[in-house]
């Protein structure tokens, strides 16, 4: 007995080891749209995820998680380590979703540590050349452009044309190549291949593996889909839900691999998603009825959905594995945000911070057990979006939010951002709801009543922020492009060589 309490005292001490400067390799993956309760482990009633329920289990889980209501301005988070419209990031088109060349970027940052990078799937951070992965310290690109696999809008915002989620022509470090297979099964293998080919370097590397699924059009492998159609769901739903389930068989798929390349023990896996859910089909006006025979729509009770700045629409699973180093199966519902990954992977890796850019914190504390003296704070939401030209301090006091640890307040809402539908909201913070979410985690009381001076301090602080952010904004004022630079660059190719097969890389 005395033996064995022995083994578990340093077994214990082991997992809780300093991990700064441990330099491992580093997977990111992030869904577009899944939210937090759309997981089997998280609850949701018809969901199967056997390999991110393992995954749950084998890691350590921040409970309280927060992102963006909407998914450019949570890359931005990620790759600078500081809120998105500090970024120039104030909407998802519109030459509005492009990440200012100012900043140094996550790969950037990894670089001095000696990292090399690849990112996969989902960029949307803009589309023309000087904002392009390859081009800001990724020395693997594959991602397809725009936000979306066939989307295009009237600014230079666009894939490659005619795009569908199966066979997509994807963006391979600066040409275009014809892929076979459904999106998220392309994304994986050639994460996959990519990886093969690191493990052996003696560098260290970051994946970033960034799906556009679940997000729409909701189109999944057909035996996916077949799996909810069968069960009475339509057809959105049924893609929807299909496209998750096509993801855990991915992470299936990955978790196999870095088993059989002894991977597990100098690799950190992060699984996470970008936004609260869309739910799949007409988002917030199907919550809370019936989508298909005896089933309700399920966000985990949550109030929100993607565009909001409640709860559910930036709270998002967040799992990190490193086997032998962080103990698995432990939650931390301490607030975590978005802009902390640059910091805590730039910690990790024993990288150097670019100067007076990021504000997240180094999450190495929380996850070693070492943070008896963790600092409260508050962090800022804003779903912005506000029309094109548009002063945005006549959106200050529309569409935010600012969370601590116990209390969230939720600024009014305002018809997609328009002052015009609520104009004496938008002239003063006063309106607004605060939830005490330690004693009612599912915001259907609100205290600011019982709080005012909480309220005052809120709002106090994010006046602050934005004062200090408005002139980052740096995207507000710039012209509509009159071209769309994956169009041009794919008609260039077209007719010098053609689109080539991509030879998918063997595993």
């Amino acid at each position: 007995m005395k033996l064995a309490l022995t083994l578990l005292l340093v077994l214990s001490l082991h997992a809780f080891a300093d991990l700064a400067g441990g330099k491992p390799n580093i997977i990111l993956v992030m869904t577009d749209d899944q939210g937090y309760g759309q997981l089997a482990c998280h609850g949701h009633p018809w969901l199967k995820t056997p390999n991110l329920d393992a995954l749950h289990a084998q890691s350590l889980r921040f409970t309280r998680f927060l992102v963006s209501p909407t998914c450019s301005p949570t890359r931005s988070a990620i790759m600078t380590g500081r809120h998105p419209m500090k970024n120039g990031i104030t909407h998802t088109i519109l030459e509005r979703e492009r990440m200012t060349l100012d900043a140094t970027i996550l790969p950037q940052v990894l670089k001095t540590a000696g990292y090399t990078s690849g990112i996969f799937g989902k960029w949307h951070l803009g589309d023309e050349e000087p904002y392009q992965p390859n081009n800001r310290g990724f020395d693997e690109a594959f991602i397809h452009g725009a936000g979306g696999i066939g989307q295009a809008y009237p600014c230079s915002c666009a894939d490659a044309p005619g795009n569908k989620y199966t066979d997509p022509v994807i963006r391979h470090n600066g040409s275009f190549v014809k892929t076979h297979g459904f999106c998220t099964d392309v994304f994986f293998t050639a994460a996959l291949g990519w990886i093969k080919q690191q493990k052996d370097s003696g560098k260290p590397f970051f994946t970033y593996l960034a799906t556009n699924a679940p997000h729409g059009p909701y189109t999944a492998p057909e035996k996916n889909a077949k799996r909810f159609t069968d069960l009475g769901f339509g057809k959105d739903q049924a893609g929807f839900y299909g496209m998750i389930e096509n993801i855990d068989e991915n992470m299936g798929r990955l978790a196999e691999k870095l088993k059989e390349w002894d991977l597990y023990k100098n690799t950190v896996v992060i699984f996470m998603s970008d936004n609260g859910t869309t739910g799949g089909g007409p988002g917030a006006s199907i919550a809370g009825k019936e989508i298909a025979p005896g089933y309700a729509f399920f966000n985990g009770d949550q109030v929100g959905m993607k565009g909001s700045t409640d709860e559910g629409g930036v709270r998002v699973p967040f799992f990190i594995r490193w086997d032998g180093r962080i103990n698995a199966g432990r939650d931390i519902s301490t607030i975590a945000a978005h802009i902390d990954l640059l910091p805590t992977f730039a910690a990790l890796a024993g990288a150097e911070l670019p100067k007076n850019q990021v504000e997240g914190r180094s999450l190495l504390p929380l996850i070693e057990g070492k943070a008896d003296k963790w600092e409260d704070r508050f962090l800022f939401t804003h779903v912005a979006r506000w029309p094109t030209g548009e002063d945005p301090n006549k959106f200050e006091f529309l569409n935010y939010g600012v969370r601590n640890q116990r209390f969230r307040f939720v600024g009014p809402r305002g018809g997609g951002g328009n002052p015009k539908k609520n104009k004496k909201a938008a002239a003063s913070p006063a309106k607004g709801a605060l939830y005490d979410l330690e004693a009612d985690p599912y915001q259907k009381t609100d205290v600011s009543g019982d709080y005012p001076e909480v309220a005052e301090k809120m709002n106090t602080a994010y006046e602050a922020f934005w004062k200090e952010t408005r002139p980052l904004m740096v995207n507000e004022t710039a012209p509509m492009s009159p071209t769309k630079p994956f169009w041009e660059l794919y008609e260039k190719q077209l007719k010098s060589g053609g689109i080539p097969d991509w030879t998918p890389p063997s595993l």
